[in-house]
């Protein structure tokens, strides 16, 4: 009996020593893995979606306007001279400029801003770049600052360069305090916006031509109610984010 256990056992050695040299042997033939000589590897994405794609290109700031405030101060009907910034134009929709107010103090958290509470009708203003429209297209973003009261809010507005006037989707409501936002233009739906009503017309636009924006701005839908709580938007400093397009 232990004669043929001990010839079992010395048969078994020896399949498991042939298996060994047969997956030592295909493990060898394997193709050795192609050198990636900048160490890129994980930074190609590894199955990621933007792989071997040239990357988007940034956007950079080609519109700021942060307001001016006049020697007395306090709250005045809003004037050319209270554009800080002397590239840009303001445009203003829907209410007469003396009936959107500009104040503001600039110190302890109240930035100088425009204030829509005396106006009698849904407002929009926008600004204009005396040399550039603005391609708002890929990564294109606005930041500004902006506070409500009521049930308002402040939504984005482009002009384009065929002179249709369009007002988004997304919306900011702050209503404790100044908050700074931020809009990725991607993202926002397009609805056309009556210019002398300042009213929304017919359905969401399927792909504007944001190639070439005229004016970028901001609207309030609601007639304003007035100095005290209840209905008004107060819009602080405006930033686009895009690429400079010279309109020659």
């Amino acid at each position: 009996m232990e004669a043929l256990v001990r010839h079992l056992l010395r048969e078994r050695n020896v399949k498991f020593l042939v298996f060994l040299g047969i997956a030592c042997g295909a493990f060898a033939q394997q193709p050795a893995a192609p050198a990636d000589p900048g160490g890129r590897g994980a930074a190609k994405g590894g199955g990621g979606r933007g792989a071997g794609r040239a990357p988007v290109a940034r956007p950079v700031l080609v519109i700021k306007e942060e307001w001016k405030q006049t020697a007395a101060g306090g709250e005045h009907p809003f004037a050319t001279e209270d554009i800080s910034n002397p590239n840009l134009e303001v445009k203003i929709y829907g209410v007469k400029p003396e009936e959107v107010l500009v104040t503001g103090t600039a110190r302890d958290g109240d930035p100088i801003h425009l204030w829509t509470g005396i106006s009698p009708a849904a407002s929009a203003v926008t600004l204009r770049d005396k040399a550039n429209f603005v391609d708002l297209t890929g990564l294109a973003r606005i930041h500004w600052v902006s506070k409500v009261s009521g049930f308002h809010q402040v939504r984005p507005v482009i002009k384009l360069a065929d002179g249709t006037l369009l007002v988004g989707d997304h919306t900011d409501e702050a209503r404790a305090d100044y908050r700074i936002s931020e809009i990725n233009i991607s993202e926002v739906r397009w609805i056309r916006l009556d210019p002398d009503k300042v009213q929304t017309k017919g359905d969401f636009v399927a792909a504007p031509d944001l190639t070439k924006v005229d004016e970028i701005g901001f609207a309030d839908l609601i007639p304003g109610s007035g100095h005290g709580a209840g209905g008004w938007i107060d819009v602080g400093a405006i930033e686009v984010y895009g690429k400079a397009v010279p309109r020659s």
